[in-house]
């Protein structure tokens, strides 16, 4: 495959993973900060049920002592493309930097679990809503005055 294609990939890989973390930190405090407004969909099923299990993901992956499969493929892909040395874009590098600590797995399954652990409490204390349940469950804020 042509290398110049391989390294677009794995900018497109990067750029999901980005995603990914952001949503996953979006939820972390949008979830919480949600429930105290009066937030309605911070309750949506699907969209709780998304986070959870992206979170248990990434936890188990750090749990068995594996990098995520996302860094595996952006690495791979790079290398494919024959990039060794960052030939990246200055926005890009920098993102590398901010999201690939170099530290023990060790620290990171413990961090991911104890993420995991957090948004179990908050599934907890501020339950999803089954579609059709919403109006029923949640109630409106009042106006404020």
């Amino acid at each position: 495959m042509d290398s110049h294609l391989l390294s677009i990939l794995a900018s497109i890989v990067l750029t999901f993973h980005v995603g990914v973390i952001l949503f996953n930190l979006f939820g972390l405090v949008a979830i919480p900060l949600g429930a105290w407004r009066g937030w309605r969909f911070v309750r949506v099923f699907w969209w709780r049920a998304l986070h959870l299990a992206i979170l248990a993901v990434v936890a188990l992956q750090a749990v068995l002592d594996r990098a995520c499969f996302l860094t595996l493929w952006q690495s791979a892909l790079r290398q494919g493309a024959g990039e060794t040395a960052s030939a990246a874009p200055l926005i890009e590098s920098w993102v590398n930097r901010l999201i690939f600590w170099p530290l023990p797995l060790w620290f990171f399954a413990a961090l991911y679990v104890g993420v995991w652990i957090y948004t179990l409490v908050l599934w907890r204390l501020v339950p999803p809503v089954l579609p059709g349940w919403t109006r029923r469950i949640i109630p409106r804020r009042p106006p404020s005055a």
